[in-house]
């Protein structure tokens, strides 16, 4: 239902691209925690899964058609924005993640007030001449970002590091405690079709991620096969899919179960002894937190964000160096020798996500974020069509 021109209620436009992952989470979660507090909420996004969670919900959801890296489509994309923005006359715009946040501080450009939450900086994603015009990007486009929200110090650190400058603000990511539940792995994996033909008590390594360069994947098969060697009937798990599904899937031993996109990664995380994502570089990965509300330890990889999301005894023995196969299949193997100790980290972790990365805390921290860039008089109209200036300029 598209919101009203006499509505008086705040109104927010989150726009993301993409769909799926972390950012889609988060957007739902802030999402549902707005609409529950009385604004009216816009998402502007492709079609995809997320439409379909947001729309129950309540919220008024936009179709953008945007590909996920820039290219030539650019242009055409921010001027479908410009339009969109017209109509809805927000009081804020949330762009989440680079390519929205690019096409996003483009339309708007500072004439209404912009959170920018980058889920990862776009200029650790790739490399060479790409990485330095990411970075010249976000340099020059900070000015058109009312406040920088980070989910992780390290997150924040980077970017000034990088010569970012802005108003920042760091705020944890958080997962649903409620959903996100502790259950006996047997009883999940019983119900659990691609594990049916795997022993019950079979130790289970599970990763969930989408299937590309930045989680990793390709670095935990090198390392599975001295796990394979050393814990006898372990099986790993890769629950996800993208654009590395056919070379991974071509590299597996039998040992691997691909079990592609999921609606729902609760079970998984349940039917799991471990839970490992190996990232090349993340902002602070929502599945850490999401496996240790499952009460499951984990093993990550040393990037941004890795270190926060952890309670110290994690922190000490389950982060690992990236890309270093050898230290990855060490610190799985010991941890599914040692049923005791999994139990213990799993509690610990656990207790650290209630009291640290509940959503309710986050989605609560946004809001402060807003009532600080909101002004509640009326929003204001951009100037027609005819009088703005070029996106070029």
């Amino acid at each position: 239902m598209h919101p009203s021109p006499s509505d008086s209620r705040p109104r927010v436009l989150h726009l993301t691209q993409p769909v799926d992952g972390g950012a889609a989470r988060v957007v739902t979660d802030l999402a549902r925690a707005q609409l529950a507090a009385g604004l009216a909420v816009t998402v502007v996004c492709p079609d995809g899964e997320l439409t379909t969670r947001l729309r129950p919900l309540g919220a008024d959801v936009r179709h953008w058609n945007a590909t996920r890296s820039p290219g030539p489509s650019l242009v055409r994309e921010v001027r479908h924005l410009v339009r969109v923005i017209d109509e809805v006359r927000p009081h804020l715009v949330h762009a989440h993640s680079a390519k929205a946040g690019l096409a996003g501080r483009l339309a708007v450009r500072g004439r209404i007030p912009t959170v920018f939450q980058p889920h990862a900086w776009s200029f650790e994603a790739v490399g060479g001449a790409t990485s330095a015009l990411a970075l010249a990007w976000e340099r020059w486009g900070a000015r058109w970002a009312s406040r920088m929200v980070c989910v992780s110090e390290a997150e924040r650190t980077t970017g000034v590091r990088a010569g970012i400058s802005g108003r920042w603000s760091v705020i944890p990511n958080g997962v649903d405690a409620q959903r996100f539940h502790p259950a006996p792995a047997g009883a999940v994996r019983a119900g659990l079709t691609p594990l049916r033909k795997v022993g019950p008590d079979a130790p289970l390594v599970v990763c969930v991620g989408r299937l590309c360069r930045q989680k990793g994947q390709d670095v935990l098969l090198t390392a599975w096969s001295s796990v394979a060697r050393r814990v006898p009937g372990a099986r790993l798990v890769l629950v996800g899919d993208g654009p590395d599904r056919d070379r991974l899937r071509a590299h597996a031993p039998g040992s691997v179960l691909f079990a592609g996109a999921v609606a729902d990664a609760v079970p998984w995380y349940q039917a799991a002894d471990l839970v490992v994502l190996p990232s090349r570089w993340e902002g602070m990965a929502l599945a850490p937190l999401e496996a240790m509300a499952c009460g499951r330890p984990v093993v990550v990889t040393d990037v941004d964000g890795a270190r926060e999301s952890l309670p110290p005894a994690l922190a000490a023995r389950c982060v690992v160096p990236p890309e270093n196969p050898a230290v990855l299949a060490r610190a799985v193997t010991e941890l599914l020798l040692d049923p005791p100790l999994r139990e213990s980290l799993g509690h610990q972790g656990r207790r650290y996500v209630l009291s640290s990365h509940d959503v309710r805390h986050t989605a609560e921290a946004v809001a402060d974020v807003y009532r600080d860039l909101i002004s509640l008089r009326p929003a204001p109209r951009f100037a027609p069509p005819e009088h703005r200036e070029s996106i070029h300029s």
